[in-house]
């Protein structure tokens, strides 16, 4: 069968494959080319029509190209499969690029569709090699064209054009990843594995593989691929031995899947760099070059050695600067936060641990029966009852949709009822942070008329974005799997990361305000700028790029508000989901006051335990990623804005929790404090779930799970002045060490029991004027530390 057409039959195989997955696929995620129900007019930006006009034209004709020059290959079905893996990753590519005009994103990008195009390539591979059974085949070369000058420049690059690949959470500094971000040796070492992949690659296939120029180009190429794949395979095998172990968890896989994606994304998006130098060592044997080869090498090792040295050179090594200590901190005040090095402190120069409950009192939910209230009253009595659990801080959610209900209009009530709930959270000591929350988008429920189709379902409305900044184009409101995979919120987000009809300056400028409310309030802690953020339609371009866009031009609208406070930004829902994401790039925003704020709940609501698979991240390996992430934008602070709905086994799961919390030196905020019976997240059922239920029968308190709040309550360093070097706690019993700094020496303990002031139990080394008062169901010790000084309790 003649080279044109098994290039036919295969764009015609794969094009019905497109046809079949976007019939079949209700969500638009796991087919090639979704298609979710949303209108296709009017087209208002290039990323609308980008799948139909970019991605699909790249996809077919690149299939095209790359069957028609293989298809002489004794190698047919690899060579097919690799052919469509390089034609999906090229289409995402270039799809990204128009829709976002990022290079390197749109790169590393691509990656994320390896899963699609994998299971595609092997299908239209298999059609392929059926129909070409009785083609000839072409004699292969006796030798592979030489390709170490294109290799070597293939793999050195690496570190300049990284970007997002080889970063963030499946990557420790031991794995070869040419990335500046994992330090020199995985940098060299992923280099070396690039070069030396890609010339070994090419010699296995640049012997099987027979044709003209298209083809060698294209063996070079898939050389390239398979250096990348040859990385993800040495990063995994380290990894087993430096980072992954056999944990009981599935991170192994699902890590060495991102790394796959990684490696196979760079060959197919530079991997051309290695086909060209396949192509010139070809032709070197017919015609040779007027440029002598001593002469070529030098310019490629010298090529090669600037590559590696500019992303080095160009790293920066600030630190974000330590806040003023001030000589004392008077007791009781709540003073200013800001973020220094790793750690929140206050003004004092006083490490602070941030540990408290989310309360979700304010939200505008969605009320699924109007006759049972989706939250409960929010009064003093809830914060002097937080304070009394020895608690420090509050997540407060609120609601855009009732913060401004018109566009342009704030709600003064409801800005009211915000500044009372901050200034009774201070009365009781409590500092604030502030969360615009969203669940599922919107608190807009499925339309009583609304057709889904089927593998989806009529969902409850949640909470989140007022009806005017709702943007869904036409697609239905139908839920698959759950509330956060929606055609309708997925294009809803679309539309506001791309700030269609200004919706997204429209939330910029509500944060400008809020803070302008708040700019001089020591009591609030911060400002957490969206609660886990879908990850749209196109996600990592969404999740990651535009997401950063969107912190980025939120926190300098904060700072031009005048508020200094600490900023809080969360990754997408896929974190919550999964327990881990990628997140925001490395210097997405110039401000050093921020805080990475992912909600870890690994076996807990994430989809392995709502699916029932085993577990993909466990808890203490949650904590692990979230701090890996966080070396990435330049070692900040981690806090834990929610954790939580362990369901069964939630006394030992929190106690795993807190444990860890403990080690990190950690805080984190519990979801939630209470939970009306109407709340959408609780269903509606006899108990409104939280840390203190209700009995929807009669309104009046449940019994408390003591066990729980025991492990949630344990003794814990309020305030440490200079930093904690050391805490462990269970109950009563504490080990915390610490080293003095030259700001306020007064230290603040928490214990969930009653201490008196002569209580023997507590040892304590460099602490003077002790002293214990009674604070709600425990004990506040109070003294004055200087240089190493240790607090030890219950024999610990």
């Amino acid at each position: 069968m003649s080279s044109n057409r098994l290039a036919w039959i295969a764009i015609l195989a794969l094009g019905l494959l497109v046809i079949v997955q976007a019939a079949a696929d209700p969500s638009g995620l796991l087919s090639l080319l979704g298609w979710t129900g949303a209108d296709l007019w009017p087209i208002r930006a290039p990323w609308q029509i980008a799948p139909f006009v970019v991605y699909l034209p790249v996809l077919l004709g690149v299939t095209w190209w790359a069957v028609r020059s293989i298809a002489g290959s004794r190698w047919l079905f690899a060579a097919t499969t690799g052919s469509v893996v390089l034609a999906v990753l090229l289409a995402k590519f270039a799809m990204s690029l128009v829709a976002a005009g990022d290079l390197g994103t749109a790169a590393w990008g691509s990656g994320f569709a390896l899963a699609k195009a994998i299971p595609a390539g092997l299908i239209v591979a298999g059609v392929v090699a059926i129909a070409g059974r009785r083609r000839s085949v072409a004699d292969a070369p006796d030798d592979a064209p030489s390709v170490w000058a294109g290799a070597l420049i293939f793999g050195a690059i690496a570190p300049l054009l990284a970007g997002q690949w080889w970063a963030g959470a499946p990557y420790d500094r031991w794995m070869p990843a040419p990335n500046v971000l994992n330090g020199v040796l995985a940098t060299v070492g992923g280099i070396a594995v690039l070069v030396l992949g890609a010339i070994g690659c090419q010699r296995v296939l640049g012997r099987r593989v027979a044709g003209g120029t298209a083809t060698t180009f294209l063996a070079g190429w898939f050389a390239a691929m398979g250096a990348g794949a040859l990385l993800a395979l040495a990063a995994s095998i380290v990894g087993m031995v430096s980072d992954d172990g056999f944990a009981g968890d599935l991170w192994p896989l699902m890590s060495g899947y991102i790394r796959l994606a990684d490696g196979v994304a760079y060959g197919a998006c530079t991997g051309w760099i290695v086909g060209f130098a396949a192509v010139w060592s070809r032709r070197q044997s017919t015609q040779p070059s007027p440029i002598p080869r001593p002469a070529l090498r030098a310019g490629a090792v010298t090529l090669a050695a600037v590559a590696v040295a500019v992303p080095f050179l160009a790293r920066p090594d600030a630190q974000p600067a330590s806040p003023a200590p001030l000589d004392s901190a008077e007791s009781g005040t709540l003073l200013p936060l800001r973020v220094s090095g790793e750690v929140i402190a206050d003004a004092a120069g006083r490490e602070v641990l941030l540990r408290g409950v989310n309360v979700n009192q304010l939200v505008d939910f969605y009320a699924p029966r109007p006759e049972v209230p989706s939250t409960l009253p929010l009064t003093d009595a809830d914060f002097a009852g937080i304070a009394d659990h020895g608690f420090n801080v509050v997540r407060l959610a609120l609601s855009w949709s009732a913060l401004e209900p018109e566009r342009g209009r704030y709600d003064e009530a409801y800005v009211d009822q915000i500044r009372v709930a901050v200034a009774q959270a201070k009365a009781h000591g409590l500092y604030t942070v502030l969360d615009m929350h969203q669940d599922g988008w919107s608190n807009a429920p499925s339309p009583d008329d609304v057709s889904c189709r089927p593998g989806t379902s009529p969902m409850w409305g949640y909470d989140g974005a007022p009806e005017w900044a709702t943007i869904t184009d036409g697609a239905p409101r139908c839920q698959f799997t759950g509330r956060d995979i929606s055609p309708a919120g997925g294009r809803a987000f679309n539309n506001f990361y791309y700030d269609t009809d200004g919706v997204q300056e429209q939330l910029v400028q509500a944060w400008a305000m809020l803070a302008g409310e708040f700019k001089d309030e020591d009591a609030v802690a911060g400002y957490d700028l969206l609660n886990e953020p879908n990850f749209g339609e196109s996600a990592p371009l969404t999740s990651s790029l535009l997401l950063g866009r969107f912190y980025d031009r939120t926190i300098d609208a904060i700072r031009e508000a005048g508020a200094e406070q600490i900023v809080y930004f969360e990754p997408s829902i896929l974190w919550s989901g999964l327990g881990f994401d990628s997140g925001p790039p490395a210097g997405f925003t110039d401000d050093t006051n921020i805080v990475f704020s992912p909600h870890l709940y690994a076996e807990s609501i994430t989809m392995d335990a709502s699916l029932g698979l085993p577990t993909i991240v466990s808890i203490e390996r949650g904590f692990t990623l979230a701090d890996r992430v966080a070396q990435k934008y330049g070692g900040i602070p981690v806090w834990t804005g929610e954790y939580g709905y362990w369901g069964d086994g939630r006394v030992d799961k929190a106690a795993r929790f807190a444990n860890e919390q403990d080690a990190r030196i950690q805080g984190g905020a519990f979801w939630v404090w209470k939970q009306a019976c109407g709340d959408p997240q609780n269903g509606i059922q006899e108990l409104g779930d939280g840390l203190m239920p209700v009995l929807c029968s009669t309104g009046e308190d449940a019994p408390r799970n003591t066990a729980l709040i025991d492990e949630l309550t344990r003794a814990y360093p309020r305030f440490a002045p200079g930093r904690i070097t050391h805490l462990a706690a269970e109950g009563d019993r504490l080990e915390l060490t610490g080293t003095a700094g030259d700001g306020g020496c007064r230290l603040e303990v928490w214990f969930p029991s009653r201490v008196d002031a002569g209580a023997s139990a507590v040892d304590t080394v460099g602490v003077e004027d002790i002293a214990f008062t009674p604070l709600g169901e425990g004990s506040l010790m109070t003294g004055c530390a200087a240089g190493d000084y240790e607090v030890r309790t219950g024999g610990a």
